[in-house]
This record gives structure tokens, C-alpha cells and sequence, in this order.
């Protein structure tokens, strides 16, 4: 018997069985209130052109290694191979390509693409993967929880780097690469698979329906309406349906979960809709909707692009950023690692290619010049209260300043390993040690360093507006300390005080590295996520996803131009910079207090 044939098997046993659990524990006024009627679009009708429908097994995956799954093609009638086709991906695919019962999706697709009210769409249906048994006496693995339940981005790039790529290869079909055409559904597990697909690659998939979603604590998904407060409206199209008598069991309660993500897509101003119900956790009601959400989902298309919506969004974003303005690369680099930025009045950009010591220069409307071909790999960088720049060279073991004019270097402390840096108003200079975990102070005039706290893998370093305060990143793990710095230099009252929101994958560290300072007395700090914006209390009120095309992390933030509104944000292979609403502080003036904070 065929591996991928007892694979379906053992799926719908799986898949059945959870739904009669599921059933049989349910109060019994559920069961009564589960009688949805087959959608009229939902049945097959003559005359209406039907759609093939390809059957396949897909076991060379590098992203889950060692899978098997099937997966089944839906080709409408009206696919020309010469016009790129739109796309809709469905989790657990065999319980969506059954003609005559549950979602009974061929039969939609058919219906709707014939009465234009949905594109011309290819279905992908896929099966979660089975690392096949060893041998007669062991189990399989299931892959079904891991792939669907887990956050973060590696399902997404199964379907972008091997289920779509298979569709246009071995299958020859012309797929749009629009985001825009690019649809997904899921239900329960299969639910918030495809709401993550969406959320962490808006540029590939931008469309999602979800049936009972699975938004609760099995593998973080509870974390979800925390994030969608906080973070950057992205540009999907959101539709929910759940049910009261939904799932209350360890992992959370589904009814409740649905509810609260519901309210968190619309705070933050997201084209959201729902069908919420009395049923239980299975598809009556999810399929007997799916034509009326499909129209709904689809709307407008190839008219009105899915986009954000500031006007309606209640979160920090209209607050801090210009709608509208976005990511603009600044400079491209192939070999090396971009890192310390800063900015002088005039706008400025100086920065460092760490691997290749080199130092920048970047004046408005200018191009790059190279103003330090030998900067013993300096790291960070800072403006000084005298006008230079100063640098963190950690190859060379030493704190050099720069001439801005002449580009001339001098050496101001020497001796020790060093990151990042900050020079205070009188003078005094604070830089991280990563390998020693240390922070070191330098005090004017004296090329030697002291040592002013012990710190585990200390990396980025700030100061706050009335430089007062002295801000350090553990960077692999979650916080952000801040200390009082004393009147001599040294400091004191060490918290763990930043909050900062951690990576969801397989590297749970935070990635904690460069930061800077808004007038307003706003934190800024880039992270393996992203740029997190927290406000004086330590909380973290904004995250800014990498900027399209980051491929790693952000590792340096400062703000410039005349008015120190653009922020500029560095990751390893490119410096990018938008327009924002807030202002940065100028490190080469007087320290600033900011306002209390809202506590």
C-alpha cells in the first residue's frame, strides 16, 4: 500500500476522531445549533464550468525534512496559462476538496469565479506533513501541531520557497507573484497557521479567512492580540468565525480568543469581518459561510489594493508614524556589516562597515564617501558635546574620535574589547565589552577605562533625554537595564527595565544591540524583530517589523535630518530611513527633560 495513501487515512481517522471528541463533549443545546444549511453557492449546478482537480505527494521538503504529505490542485475552468493566476492555500487540504460535503471549496470556487465574484483562483490544498514510522513497532511523528500551531515564519516560507515554487515548476502553472492575489484559509490549528502565514509575510499573502482559530497558549498564539496592538498595521484582510460553545480545555478557550482577536484587529484599524455563532469547534459553521466570506475577501480585487488604515487605527502608529511614509533603503551593502549611525544638525549620515573598517560619510542628496578607510573595526558610533565623532573600535582595542572635517583620528581610551558607546554633556564616555561582560566609563583626559558594572553579554547602550539615565541591552535576552548615573561617573540602581518582546522561532534571543532617544523621552531599540519603541515606564508601545527585504536583524537606530524626525535604522546588509512623527535628540546639545510619562 502506498506511504501517501495510508498517510490520508491515518489523517481523516485523526481528523474524525477529533471532531467526535469534540462533539461528544459538547453541551448538547451545540449540537442542536450546528444545523447550518448548505450555502445555495456551495452545491454544484449545471452549466456552471467545474474546475480539475490534481492530486499529489510532496515529500522533499528541506524545511520540515523528512515529511510526506498529500496535496490536491483546484484548476478553475477559466485559468489561461498565459494570465497569472491568483492563489488561495488551504491547511489540512482533504477536508476542503470534497464536492459533496464539508466546505465543498471546488464547488465555491466554480460558483463564484463564473459569476466574477472572485478571481480567477488556483486552489492548493495541503495535508500537514508525517515523518513516516521506522518501523512496525513505532509511531509515526505528526507534524500537524508543530507546522500549524508554532509562530513565526517557517511555514510561510514552505509555501514561498517550495509549495508555490512546486506549482510553477512541476506543474507548469502560471501563479501570480502579487500579494495582493494571494489568499489563504484555515481552521482551527489550521486557522492560525494561515493568520501567521499573513502576519509575518504580508509581502506574499495578504488575504485570510479562519474558521474557529486556534488563537489560544499551545505554542504562543495567545500572544497574538498583544502583538497586533502593538506592532505596525500590516496590509491584510481579516476574516473570523467561531462559535460560543468553541473548544475550553488547557491551551485556553477558543470562544474568548476569537473575541479578543477580533477586537485587537479592530483597535488597530485592520480590514477586519466575523461571523461569530452558538456551535461547537468544528466546520458547519465555517463551511456554510465560506461563499458569502470568499465575496468578502475578495472584493473589490483588481481594483482597491488591501492596505493599512491609519485613519481607523487606535494604536502608537498614527501617534509616532506618517501615513504613508515608509521604508526607504539608503544604502545596499554586499560584503560587509553595516552598524553605528549618527547624524549631525546639518543631516548628515555617518556610519561604520564594521568587517571592512570603514567609516562613512553621507551628506543629503549626496553619495557615500569614504572618510576612514582603517577604523581598527569600529562598531559604534556617537556624536561628542565637542563636535567629533567617536568610535567603538573593537578590532583595535581602542576609543577613537574623529575630525569631521579632515576625517584624522586620534585615540581617546585603549585597552579593551568594545561595542557600542555613548558620550555624555561633560565628557564622560560609556562603552560596552560583550566578551568580558562588562561596561566601561572613560572620563575626559584619561585614556584609561574603568569598570562600572558587570553585565552579561552587554551590547547596544543609550542615554535618556536629561542623560541622567544610562540604558544597556542584555542581547540575548529579553530586557533592557537602566542605571542612575552618579555625579562621579559611577552607577547605580540597576533594573532590569525594558520589556522587550522576543523573537518566536527556534533563536529566542532578543538580539538587543544599538538604540537612541526621543525628546519626548521615547526608547528606541532595534532587536532580532525589529525597531521596539517603549516608552519612559520600560513598556514597549510600538514595534516596527524589519524593513521589507531585512533579511537579519536591526542593529542600530539614531534619528537625523535638520529637524531629527528621520529615523534611520541599520540591519547587517542595508541602512534604511522614513519620516516619523516623533524627534530624536541631538546628542551634540544640551541634555533635555522630557515630560513626565502617562504611568
Amino acid at each position: 500500500m502506498p506511504a501517501g495513501y495510508l498517510f490520508t487515512l491515518t489523517l481523516l481517522f485523526a481528523v474524525s476522531l477529533a471532531s467526535s471528541i469534540a462533539q461528544n463533549n459538547a453541551p448538547p443545546a451545540s449540537r442542536k445549533i450546528d444545523n447550518y444549511p448548505v450555502h445555495d453557492d456551495s452545491r454544484q449546478h449545471d452549466g456552471i464550468p467545474a474546475g480539475k482537480i490534481i492530486p499529489g505527494i510532496f515529500e522533499q521538503s528541506e524545511i520540515f525534512p523528512g515529511t510526506t504529505r498529500n496535496y490536491w490542485i483546484y484548476i478553475p475552468e477559466q485559468y489561461k496559462q498565459a494570465k497569472p493566476a491568483c492563489l488561495m492555500v488551504f491547511q489540512d487540504g482533504r477536508n476542503y476538496i470534497n464536492r459533496d460535503r464539508g466546505f465543498r471549496v471546488p464547488n465555491v470556487f466554480d460558483n463564484l469565479i463564473n459569476k466574477g465574484e472572485m478571481p480567477t483562483t488556483i486552489g492548493l490544498f495541503i495535508n500537514p506533513g508525517i515523518i513516516p514510522a521506522t518501523n512496525k513497532n513505532a509511531e509515526a511523528r505528526y507534524n500537524r501541531s508543530f507546522e500549524y500551531d508554532s509562530m513565526g515564519d517557517r511555514y510561510a516560507l514552505f509555501l514561498i520557497n517550495e509549495m508555490i515554487p512546486l506549482l510553477k515548476e512541476k506543474h507548469g502553472l502560471n501563479i501570480s507573484n502579487d500579494p495582493d492575489d494571494r489568499a489563504i484559509c484555515g481552521s482551527s490549528s489550521g486557522g492560525i497557521c494561515a493568520f501567521t502565514t499573513c502576519w509575518e509575510r504580508p509581502d506574499a499573502f495578504r488575504r485570510v479567512f479562519t474558521t474557529v482559530g486556534t488563537y489560544v497558549g499551545l505554542r504562543g498564539g495567545n500572544e497574538y492580540p498583544t502583538l497586533i496592538r502593538k506592532t505596525e498595521p500590516k496590509p491584510i484582510r481579516v476574516f473570523l468565525q467561531d462559535g460560543k460553545n468553541d473548544l475550553n480545555i488547557y491551551g485556553g478557550d477558543w470562544w474568548m480568543a476569537n473575541q479578543t482577536m477580533l477586537r485587537a484587529l479592530q483597535f488597530s484599524g485592520y480590514e477586519v469581518n466575523h461571523a461569530f455563532g452558538e456551535g461547537g469547534h468544528n466546520s458547519k459553521h465555517g463551511s456554510a459561510i465560506l461563499p458569502d466570506a470568499l465575496r468578502w475577501l475578495w472584493r473589490d480585487h483588481g481594483k482597491i489594493r488591501v492596505a493599512t488604515h491609519y485613519e481607523k487605527c487606535s494604536s502608537r502608529a498614527p501617534e509616532y508614524l506618517i501615513d504613508g511614509e515608509g521604508w526607504e533603503v539608503v544604502v545596499e551593502n554586499g560584503t560587509g556589516w553595516y552598524e553605528g549611525l549618527a547624524c549631525t544638525a546639518d543631516g548628515t549620515l555617518y556610519y561604520t562597515d564594521v568587517p571592512n573598517s570603514k567609516l562613512y560619510r553621507l551628506k543629503p542628496a549626496g553619495k557615500p564617501e569614504l572618510l576612514d578607510g582603517n577604523t581598527g573595526r569600529t562598531n559604534g558610533l556617537y556624536l561628542g558635546p565637542d563636535g567629533r565623532l567617536y568610535g567603538a573600535a573593537a578590532g583595535a582595542r581602542q576609543i577613537r574620535s574623529w575630525d569631521l572635517t579632515t576625517g584624522e583620528s586620534v585615540i581617546v581610551g585603549e585597552g579593551t574589547k568594545c561595542n557600542d558607546i555613548v558620550v555624555r554633556h561633560d565628557g564622560k564616555i560609556y562603552y560596552t565589552d560583550p566578551q568580558a561582560s562588562r561596561i566601561r566609563m572613560l572620563n575626559p583626559g584619561n585614556k584609561t577605562p574603568i569598570d562600572v558594572d558587570t553585565f552579561e553579554r552587554p551590547n547596544g547602550i543609550g542615554l535618556s533625554a536629561d542623560q541622567t539615565l544610562l540604558f544597556v541591552a542584555n542581547f540575548t535576552g529579553r530586557f533592557i537595564y537602566s542605571y542612575t548615573i552618579a555625579g562621579d561617573g559611577s552607577l547605580k540602581n540597576k533594573q532590569p527595565y525594558f520589556h522587550m518582546h522576543l523573537p518566536h522561532g527556534p533563536e529566542t534571543e532578543a538580539r538587543l544591540d544599538g538604540m537612541c532617544t526621543t525628546r519626548d523621552g521615547l526608547l528606541v531599540a532595534s532587536s532580532d524583530i525589529g525597531i521596539q519603541i517603549c516608552d519612559q515606564p520600560g513598556r514597549v508601545q510600538l514595534i516596527l517589523p524589519r524593513p521589507p527585504g531585512a533579511i537579519r536583524r536591526t542593529c542600530y537606530t539614531t534619528f537625523g535630518g535638520p529637524d531629527r524626525k528621520t529615523l534611520y535604522v541599520a540591519t547587517p546588509e542595508a541602512i534604511y530611513k522614513r519620516k516619523t512623527k516623533l524627534t530624536g535628540v541631538d546628542p551634540a546639545k544640551m541634555p533635555v527633560k522630557p515630560p513626565k510619562p502617562r504611568l
